[in-house]
């Protein structure tokens, strides 16, 4: 796996805080930093997620990725996922992660509150990189929902 991550500056000037990043896959994903009031040329012009954003994102994903897969697997009929993460960083650099609470709403046709619980465990403890990565600064909680479709 790799990943380019460029520098864009704001506008095509060479001040702010914009980059883009190209995937090993082709794709793009901009992000950009907050803008900073007492120093506007090193803040970001708030264009794109926050890098920090984008890592919470992506674990996100990744777990939604495995929760479906799993119970797909199983043959139980998930119609839908959605994982809203909430979290808390480190008051002083490196501000990591220090707590991320996972909500998982899943939606399907009889689908049992074991499958889902036993779908987020498996991703937790055994497939999910990113969560795992996290892990090791961050306590990591869950909670879900099943919908009925």
């Amino acid at each position: 796996m790799e990943c380019t991550v460029s520098w864009t500056g704001s506008a095509g000037t060479r001040s702010g805080m914009g980059f883009v990043a190209e995937t090993g896959s082709g794709h793009v994903l901009s992000m950009d930093g907050a803008p900073d009031a007492a120093n506007p040329a090193n803040g970001g012009l708030n264009l794109a997620p926050r890098p920090m954003e984008t890592v919470l994102a992506g674990t996100g994903g990744c777990t939604a990725y495995d929760v479906v897969l799993i119970l797909k697997r199983g043959r139980h009929d998930v119609r839908g996922c959605s994982v809203k993460l909430t979290s808390e960083r480190a008051e002083v650099d490196p501000k990591v992660f220090t707590a991320i609470h996972m909500q998982f709403t899943v939606t399907g046709k009889g689908i049992p509150a074991a499958a889902v619980e036993r779908a987020i465990a498996m991703s937790h403890e055994k497939y999910c990189s990113a969560s795992i990565m996290l892990g090791k600064t961050a306590r990591i909680t869950t909670g879900f929902e099943i919908v009925e479709a």
